[in-house]
C-alpha cells in the first residue's frame, strides 16, 4: 500500500469514527439526555460494568486524576452518577452510574445500533459483520479514549 493510500484509509477511518461518535451523541440528546459531551460517554462506558474509582477512570480516559475528578463532579451534579464507599478500600470512593446514567448508556447503545443499521443499508449485513471482525483483529486492546 502506498503512503497516499494509507493516508486515505486513515482519513476514512477517522471520519467514520468521528461521525459515529457524533451520531451516538446526537441520539442520546434526542432521547432526552441533556448536558453531556461525547467524553462523558467514554466515562460511562468505564463506569457501566460496576463502577470505578477516579484513578481508574483517569487511566481509562487518559487524563489526570484532577481532570477525571472534575468530570465526575459534573456527572454527579447532573444526576448521572453517584459516589459510594468502595467495598474493598475504605479510603477510596466508587463512582457508579445512577438509574439515569444507565438509561443514558442504553440510549447510547440504541443510537449506535441505528448508526450501524445505516452501514448495513449501504454495505449489507455480511460485509458489515466482516468489517467488524477485521477491525477487531487490528484494534488496540484497552480502553477506547476520546480524542481531546
Amino acid at each position: 500500500m502506498h503512503s497516499s493510500e494509507a493516508m486515505a484509509l486513515s482519513a476514512a477511518l477517522l471520519a467514520v469514527a468521528g461521525r459515529l461518535t457524533q451520531r451516538i451523541h446526537d441520539g442520546v440528546a434526542a432521547r432526552g439526555f441533556e448536558g453531556l459531551r461525547p467524553a462523558h460517554g467514554f466515562a460511562f462506558a468505564r463506569l457501566a460494568p460496576g463502577g470505578a474509582t477516579v484513578t481508574e477512570l483517569a487511566a481509562h480516559l487518559g487524563v489526570t486524576k484532577q481532570g477525571a475528578s472534575q468530570l465526575v463532579d459534573e456527572i454527579v451534579r447532573k444526576g448521572y452518577a453517584e459516589r459510594r464507599p468502595h467495598p474493598a478500600d475504605a479510603r477510596a470512593r466508587l463512582i457508579v452510574l445512577t438509574a439515569r446514567g444507565l438509561a443514558c448508556t442504553r440510549a447510547a447503545e440504541e443510537s449506535a445500533a441505528e448508526a450501524v443499521r445505516g452501514w448495513i443499508a449501504v454495505l449489507g449485513e455480511d460485509e458489515v459483520g466482516a468489517l467488524g471482525e477485521r477491525l477487531a483483529r487490528i484494534a488496540p486492546s484497552g480502553p477506547i479514549r476520546p480524542s481531546w
